[in-house]
């Protein structure tokens, strides 16, 4: 680079400081320092150093010792508060990765319950870290509220529940459900898109809206709605865990939206965002690479590179981020690898027995895959 560029960057960079420090009436605090490459014309390539500030948020929650993660809460096999007093599901096991990823224990988290209308706030406000609670990836959300969403853990797509004597089977379409009341959920995109595909679909009908869905799965079960609608995954698991008589409803073939759920941080909280996704991914590659909770110490000896890069052998991966580089071993001992996760929560083993499908990894024909780690 010639001497006239590196003054004038460096001048720059000294002005873009000294304008941060007055308008933020004080210091500018420095935490990260990332190198990228500068191409200037007719010289080789050079690297420069650009200092990015980044959020704390990662080390108030270190100081802390604990990280706070908002949930559902009464959502069986995704986030549900047991009689016992304990958060299970496939949501709240996330933020377990997370935790073990920060401080290399899993149960360093509290959790708190969020209603659909009430999780966003909760995130804007600073209530929560980070918010792990099926809730759908959109463009307003991730604009307009000032979100960064993480990876998507679960696709799903919305659907519609009916009784069997409405008369119904599979084959039922929406345009069949003329005149219907249909229970949904307020504050949610579920009843956005009911209101599109009813329209799409030539067909009127009444919507009769709750605040959670408890209340709207209550009511259905009493017969005040001809129909339900909510995520696929949603009426699979609820249909099993609140109907008097599951066998009595059914689930019509009919998508009627993409869902990705996905969880989210405060946009600004930089750091915090790379650990959500780079520690979602790391599952996601140990199921790739057949790494799970039992055998994980069995791989630290291995000489596959992409193995030894992942559980923090060697590449220094857990430094970039600000933990120890063991994250992605700690992650897969105390909770397990993507699979593991789904499978102990949703799989066949479960009453919800929900096949993977698109949750499956991207080499058996599903949509989960990982980024490099290297």
């Amino acid at each position: 680079m010639n001497r006239k560029l590196q003054l004038l960057l460096g001048s720059l960079l000294l002005a873009s400081l000294a304008l941060a420090a007055c308008a933020g009436g004080g210091t500018v605090e420095v935490t990260r320092v990332v190198e990228v490459t500068v191409p200037v014309a007719g010289t080789p390539q050079t690297q420069v150093q650009v200092i990015t500030p980044t959020s704390g948020r990662l080390k108030a929650i270190q100081e802390r010792g604990k990280l706070i993660c908002g949930v559902h809460g009464s959502f069986q096999g995704f986030g549900y508060l047991e009689p016992s007093g304990a958060y299970t599901g496939f949501d709240v096991e996330f933020c377990k990765a997370w935790a073990a990823a920060i401080f290399g224990d899993a149960t360093k988290v509290e959790y708190r319950s969020l209603s659909a209308t009430e999780r966003f706030t909760a995130l804007q406000t600073g209530e929560v870290d980070v918010l792990s609670r099926n809730s759908t990836w959109t463009l307003t959300r991730d604009v307009e509220l000032g979100l960064t969403f993480g990876p998507v853990t679960f696709y799903d797509g919305q659907a519609m529940m009916v009784r069997k004597d409405l008369p119904a089977d599979e084959g039922t379409t929406l345009k069949d459900l003329e005149g219907a009341n249909i229970c949904v959920q307020t504050g949610t995109t579920t009843e956005l898109n009911l209101a599109d595909q009813m329209k799409a679909a030539g067909a009127d009908y009444t919507p009769v809206v709750f605040e959670d869905n408890d209340a709207a799965f209550a009511a259905y079960d009493e017969g005040r709605c001809d129909a339900i609608t909510s995520d696929r995954s949603q009426l699979a698991t609820l249909r099993v865990a609140k109907m008097k008589n599951p066998d009595d409803h059914v689930i019509l073939n009919v998508v009627m939206s993409k869902e990705p759920l996905a969880p989210a941080v405060l946009q600004g909280d930089d750091q915090l965002a790379d650990i959500v996704h780079w520690t979602i991914y790391g599952m996601i590659q140990a199921e790739e690479l057949g790494i799970t909770a039992a055998n994980v110490d069995s791989f630290l000896t291995s000489e596959d590179p992409v193995v030894r890069r992942l559980l923090g052998v060697e590449g220094g991966l857990g430094t970039k981020l600000g933990l120890a580089d063991d994250f992605v071993y700690q992650v897969i001992k105390q909770v397990g690898n993507y699979g593991e996760v789904y499978e102990r929560n949703l799989g066949p083993g479960t009453p919800y027995n929900l096949a993977r499908g698109q949750n499956d990894l991207w080499t058996n024909g599903g949509l989960m895959y990982s980024p490099p780690l290297r």
